[in-house]
């Protein structure tokens, strides 16, 4: 009898191990508002709540007291593209829950597809932020990253812009200085299209700038296409 009895102890008691070791289940969420790259608002329930993507960092493109960076805008467009109003999401959170602001910190998973490698996939946003205990997918983002580097997509079109301690934008105004009047509009379209319109194109005058380049040859390292005819 005491030996089924502690068989029976040391079985709960493995239980109750795993059950604290396991990866917390992941909180439902709809987004309210996308605020830029890596921020959104989301209601949990009837809550409001702030989300800080962990983990990523996208340029700037409503910091208050910040200039728009960039590829800012185009990390922005790109996320509410991802995630309208009304988006059903996933919110995976780390061992620590909550930022110094009390802003959410968490793994944003639409389906399948986590927003935040998504974002390090495009060439839209660094690894960034890393601090213990919140670091559970560090090694993998940095292994997507290098692989959106060595492409040269988006913040790594530009040499030395993107770099481990932020986004240096005097390399980029160093590289336009020569092209202060930049005319080239890029636009990026609801379903997160990148297009480029020249003076003389058709849509030119009706088109809104998210970014501008001075060439084509610029606009198409960052991405961005001729409209089709």
């Amino acid at each position: 009898m005491k030996k089924y009895l502690f068989l029976l102890l040391s079985s709960i008691a493995l239980l109750f191990l795993a059950s604290c070791q396991s990866t917390p289940e992941k909180v439902p969420a709809t987004v309210e508002r996308v605020i830029d790259g890596d921020t959104l608002k989301v209601h949990i329930g009837k809550k409001e709540e702030t989300v800080r993507l962990l983990l990523v960092d996208t340029p700037e493109s409503v910091h208050p007291t910040k200039p728009v960076q960039p590829f800012g805008p185009e990390a922005s467009a790109f996320v509410k593209s991802l995630l309208p109003q009304g988006t059903k999401v996933d919110l995976e959170l780390d061992v620590r829950e909550r930022d110094k602001y009390g802003r959410l910190l968490a793994y944003v998973w639409l389906g399948k597809t986590m927003v935040n490698e998504l974002l390090l996939e495009k060439g839209y946003a660094r690894v960034a932020y890393v601090f213990e205990p919140n670091t559970k997918y560090v090694d993998e983002f940095r292994h997507i990253q290098e692989k959106a580097r060595k492409k040269r997509l988006n913040i790594w079109s530009i040499e030395d812009y993107a770099t481990d301690r932020g986004f240096r934008e005097e390399v980029v105004r160093s590289q336009t200085a020569a092209c202060p009047n930049p005319r080239i509009k890029g636009n990026i379209t609801k379903n997160g299209e990148k297009i480029y319109h020249v003076p003389n194109s058709p849509q030119y005058n009706a088109t809104k700038a998210e970014v501008m380049f001075c060439t084509e040859k610029e606009a198409q390292a960052a991405g961005f296409r001729k409209p089709a005819h």
